[in-house]
């Protein structure tokens, strides 16, 4: 029996007159593109999203008028993410009747992880500490909010000098591009990081990770490029590494020769196709021995041919511990 689709996650964009068009606009096309990659891949939809406001038509930061905005929720279905992003200017006026409007929306929500998070990009921090939600939490906003943010609430530990920080059922984005970032990362928990290098391709965006990531996850690494042909076989490698891939069956997805296909990557990727393709695998190993398989249940679902290939994998690229005493997993 095929089990449930999973429950997809509403995203509410709480907006104001003058919210920064970008803070919303970025991550909204990333999780549309989100959604087109899974229906793609005969996949459901993962998002809904909502656009809503104390008042149903507001201007945004560029002057445009945003017109059927739905009222601020009363009930949240779970789970469900509300975003809060900054708005042009130096300190946040929260003196405005859409603004209190806001904040009184704000205090009434119950952060749970995996039922309500909030994210903020850029001076949606200072909103949401205003609201009272960041005591006791860790947080970040753009450089020029960070001591606004102290200011207002100084029971946050303020995180400079971050992409983004994640405590629990928040998470806070430094600023306007950086927002993307976060729901990118989001986006890769929720639907895996296969997905989330094709949302970043689609948007010609180079990837990054948390900021408590030692390195960047390696289906997301050497893929700061334009090259179609090259990212095809890299959707199509991350999408299933447990396939018979060889250099003539990437190449056949690259509509090129073998020896062209090795040029391509060493010139766009950077990277040697069989060594790209190895870091693929060991990661998808890892995550699986993460999930609580044994060492050969793990190599055979990341196409290792044998535990020893992946062990020797696993030297190669310098990883601590051993497959069977993996590392705990660094993800943020």
């Amino acid at each position: 029996m095929k089990p449930p689709a999973p429950a997809p996650v509403h995203v509410w964009f709480a907006l104001l007159p003058g919210s920064l068009a970008l803070d919303w606009a970025g991550p909204a096309e990333a999780l549309r593109s989100a959604n087109a990659q899974l229906v793609a891949a005969g996949q459901a939809e993962r998002f809904v999203l909502h656009f809503a406001a104390p008042s149903p038509v507001v201007a945004s930061s560029v002057g445009v008028q945003l017109a059927g905005l739905v009222p601020l929720p009363g009930e949240l279905p779970a789970p469900s993410w509300v975003i809060v992003v900054g708005m042009a200017g130096g300190d946040i006026d929260v003196s405005g009747d859409d603004a209190q409007q806001l904040l009184h929306w704000l205090r009434g929500l119950r952060l749970r992880q995996g039922q309500l998070e909030l994210l903020t990009v850029c001076a949606g921090a200072v909103l949401a500490a205003h609201a009272g939600l960041l005591a006791g939490r860790r947080a970040t906003t753009h450089h020029q909010h960070l001591e606004e943010l102290a200011r207002t609430e100084p029971r946050c530990d303020v995180v400079a000098n971050r992409v983004f920080v994640a405590d629990g059922a928040l998470y806070s984005s430094a600023g306007v591009s950086t927002g993307m970032d976060l729901v990118l990362h989001r986006i890769a928990q929720i639907c895996g990081p296969a997905v989330a290098a094709q949302v970043a391709q689609t948007l010609v965006l180079a990837l990054r990770r948390g900021p408590d990531d030692p390195q960047i996850s390696p289906f997301m690494a050497n893929r700061n490029h334009l090259h179609a042909g090259v990212h095809r076989v890299q959707d199509a490698v991350c999408a299933a590494p447990q396939a018979s891939w060889s250099v003539p069956a990437m190449a056949d997805v690259a509509h090129t020769s073998p020896r062209h296909l090795t040029r391509l990557f060493l010139e766009h990727a950077e990277i040697a196709p069989l060594a790209w393709l190895r870091r693929i695998r060991l990661a998808r190993a890892e995550a699986l021995l993460h999930a609580g398989q044994n060492v050969t249940q793990a190599a055979e679902g990341a196409g290792f041919a044998s535990d020893t290939q992946l062990r020797r994998a696993w030297r190669q690229f310098g990883r601590p511990g051993s497959p069977a005493h993996p590392p705990a997993s660094s993800a943020a």
